[in-house]
């Protein structure tokens, strides 16, 4: 169809708005640009409010808050599938979000991870503070769904997402469909939220006539291994770190990426399926009175031999409440029934406890095998911050693993995926890996920039590869590393690497903290109070700091002596906007764990 105007001179119009109609009206349908006639014909007579477009409407946005990265990959994830449905979606993380945007939304899909105890990802705490303060907005005008991230083997499982959810219905928002919690295996629970999500955005947009089928999931991705399909790695290396008399066991693993494809840059993550140990699996049969031989069936439909399924495909150390919750089910049993309500007790007991406790203190009966792998969850990857970098080590991974070993409640316990790695190897055995891209944690662009990088213990790790990276590219920034541990003499790790990158001029400046070398303790957040004048100038200069290792008590220590700096060097009390702020520019970035 082809709309005619009027000629130029018979029309109010200047020249600019004479072309721009022309050419908006060669882009409609006859039916849109009836619509539009009819529109403004009533916008002339009857004063009409104006009312969003047809793009306005059918917009959809997708907002991301992840501290690893995982988050951000769903929603690319989404994305795809969005487009294979004809829809229009855009990304939005959440550290870039103005709040006051969400007036604005008509469509919102939160795709949102919880990390520790309940903590949202650093770049999502502006916008859960606006949400849950005075200043937010009604919000009736939005339709959204909540996709939750987290790991129930915490208290506060997904709590982020269940605080978006939750806020944004109370403030008049639509719910579109249900809220989805995902435990750390994450990608079929993720993947079902998505179709229905659109699924339903499609009917009610009918937008879904506009392609002829959606993209189907196994296309979504461009690797061949990933978390699902991880690749068999040939285990090249395995050297304890520590020296001799060290409370501490690190190990310094070097895996093999050839024939993989998979590529990695420094802050990436990498994956680990591990197999469990064969005494605990031999422990745990025994507390159960079977003998491994028995038939079931697991969760993905696959059957075979019960020690099969334990060895590898569950979990069966952690008590998570999930798995709590199920197995209470089939015990009957009041105490643990009384247990369950009452949070301070619950909580004591899972601490140093594991499934094998539970077993013991509150026996089932005649529990069946099926029975009990219904109750328990598939084994979970375990993460290592990546140690290396590929153009330093080619077809290569490294990374730096702290074996657990303790005792607690009578047993000895041991970590399922450090001890797998220290110990339990075989010379050609292969270890199935995935890399998990952290967009969260990376150098700068900018090769001048400087950077301040602070990581006791293993979280040394990610740093090795920043300053690797640095090296091979021939970055001119300045580099200033804090370290720390137990003992100089027996847990400096990757001392003569450092001391190398201080002679050649790669790293400008190191200080440790060695925290039983003396009586007093002292930690990373020590040197940095001795040195924040200096930090604080680099700080000025524009360098990033970055923070690796424990979040619990560390990570909290770093960021409260930042905050000290901040204000004794500035002298005002506005030091947790300064910080805010290079968090929000992406200068002060934490890989905690």
């Amino acid at each position: 169809m082809q709309i005619l105007l009027p000629e130029r001179t018979r029309t109010p119009l200047n020249d600019d708005q004479y072309h721009l109609l022309q050419q908006f009206l060669s882009t409609l349908s006859p039916e849109q640009a009836a619509w539009v006639g009819g529109y403004l014909t009533g916008r002339v007579l009857n004063d009409l409010p104006a009312v969003p477009s047809l793009a306005e409407i059918a917009e959809i946005t997708i907002l991301v808050g992840s501290q690893t990265g995982n988050s951000e990959a769903l929603a690319e994830q989404l994305h795809r599938l969005a487009v294979g449905r004809g829809l229009k979606t855009i990304i939005k993380k959440m550290g870039d979000y103005k709040p006051q945007q969400l007036k604005a939304e008509k469509n919102l899909l939160v795709i949102v991870s919880t990390y520790g105890e309940g903590e949202p990802p650093d770049n999502a705490k502006e916008l859960v503070e606006y949400l849950f303060s005075k200043r937010a907005p009604s919000l009736r005008q939005m339709h959204f769904a909540v996709l939750g991230l987290g790991d129930s083997g915490y208290e506060f499982f997904c709590q982020t997402g269940i605080d978006f959810d939750r806020r944004l219905e109370e403030l008049g928002a639509m719910r579109m469909h249900p809220r989805v919690d995902c435990d750390v295996d994450y990608e079929s629970s993720a993947e079902a939220w998505m179709e229905s999500v659109l699924a339903e955005l499609a009917m009610r947009l009918e937008a879904g006539a506009q392609t002829a089928e959606s993209v189907p999931l196994s296309m979504t991705s461009a690797s061949v291994y990933s978390r699902k399909q991880p690749f068999p790695a040939l285990l090249l290396e395995n050297i304890v770190l520590n020296g001799r008399g060290s409370l501490k066991e690190i190990h310094h693993l070097e895996l093999s990426l050839e024939g993989s494809g998979l590529t990695y840059e420094p802050g990436d993550v990498l994956g680990v399926y591990p197999a469990n140990a064969s005494d605990v699996i031999d422990d745990l049969l025994q507390a159960l009175r079977l003998d491994g031989t028995e038939w079931v069936v697991r969760d993905d439909g696959k059957e075979g031999f019960l020690y099969d399924a334990l060895f590898q495909h569950y979990e069966i150390t952690a008590i998570t409440r999930p798995v709590l919750k199920k197995y209470a089910l089939l015990t009957n049993n009041l105490k643990l029934d009384e247990l369950q309500r009452d949070k301070q007790k619950l909580n004591d007991y899972l601490y140093g406890r594991e499934i094998i406790d539970l077993i013991i203190d509150f026996p089932a009966g005649d529990l069946s095998p099926q029975a009990f792998v219904d109750c328990l969850r598939k084994q979970p990857p375990r993460l290592y911050s990546i140690a290396s970098s590929l153009k330093q080590h080619p077809d290569e991974v490294h990374i730096t693993v702290a074996a657990v070993r303790y005792r607690s409640h009578g047993r000895e316990r041991k970590g399922v995926g450090s001890t797998f790695l220290a110990e339990r190897i075989d010379e050609n055995a292969a270890i199935p890996i995935f890399i998990d891209h952290n967009n969260n944690f990376k150098l700068p662009a900018d090769r001048d920039t400087p950077i301040i990088m602070i990581g006791p213990g293993t979280g040394i790790a990610p740093f090795r590869a920043f300053i690797e990276e640095r090296e091979a590219v021939g970055a001119p920034g300045k580099n200033w590393l804090f370290f720390g541990d137990q003992h100089f003499e027996t847990d400096f790790l990757y001392q003569a690497e450092w001391l190398r990158y201080l002679k050649n001029g790669v790293l400008t400046r190191m200080e440790v903290a060695f925290s039983r070398d003396q009586d007093q303790k002292v930690y990373v957040q020590h040197r940095m109070a001795e040195h924040g004048k200096e930090l604080y100038a680099w700080l000025q200069e524009g360098a990033h700091l970055y923070v690796c290792g424990d979040a619990k008590c560390m990570a909290n220590d770093v960021h409260q002596q930042l905050l000290n700096i901040v204000a004794a060097e500035t002298g005002t009390d506005n030091a947790e906007d300064y910080v805010a702020n290079l968090q929000k520019t992406k200068r002060y970035q934490r890989d905690v764990y």
